[in-house]
């Protein structure tokens, strides 16, 4: 991977988190076994918006009441249990690509949050969670340097 220098260490660092935190929840996010992958822990989806940050988690076929979702001002830990359905059969073979086991996630915020307003929605195998951003997130003052434009 090549990085462009900047003077701006701390967007690199930014960057380079990133990068590390996407490949630790690629490779963490889904084993190949034979032909098939299992997929172990939760797929997000993530969109900030300047008051919140709104988080969508894919946990099909698994109860609310079996999730256990965690949100600190820095991250959110989700994690649950997919039960095995018991069948019984006398004649066939069953070939399964279904997950059972225990789940565990924690997600990484670009932003503090107030912990103590999460809102959630559970619908369809879809977690929705709205985080809203800290008040000093909110009003954060950003400095932007310009260049000189070489003439």
């Amino acid at each position: 991977m090549l990085f462009r220098y900047n003077h701006n260490h701390g967007q690199e660092f930014n960057t380079i988190q990133g990068l590390i935190n996407g490949l630790f929840d690629s490779t963490l996010a889904s084993v190949t076994v034979g032909e098939k992958a299992i997929t172990r822990v939760p797929a997000a989806e993530i969109n900030e918006t300047a008051d919140a940050i709104h988080l969508k988690l894919e946990v099909p076929g698994i109860e609310a009441k079996d999730l256990d979702v965690q949100v600190t001002e820095n991250s959110v830990t989700i994690s649950g249990d997919r039960s095995t359905e018991t069948k019984t059969e006398d004649k066939g073979v069953t070939r399964s690509e279904f997950y059972y086991g225990k789940f565990h996630r924690v997600i990484p915020l670009s932003a503090k949050i107030q912990n103590t307003n999460v809102t959630a929605e559970y619908k369809d195998g879809i977690l929705n969670l709205t985080l809203p951003k800290a008040q000093e997130e909110k009003n954060k003052v950003v400095k932007v340097n310009l260049e000189q434009a070489a003439a």
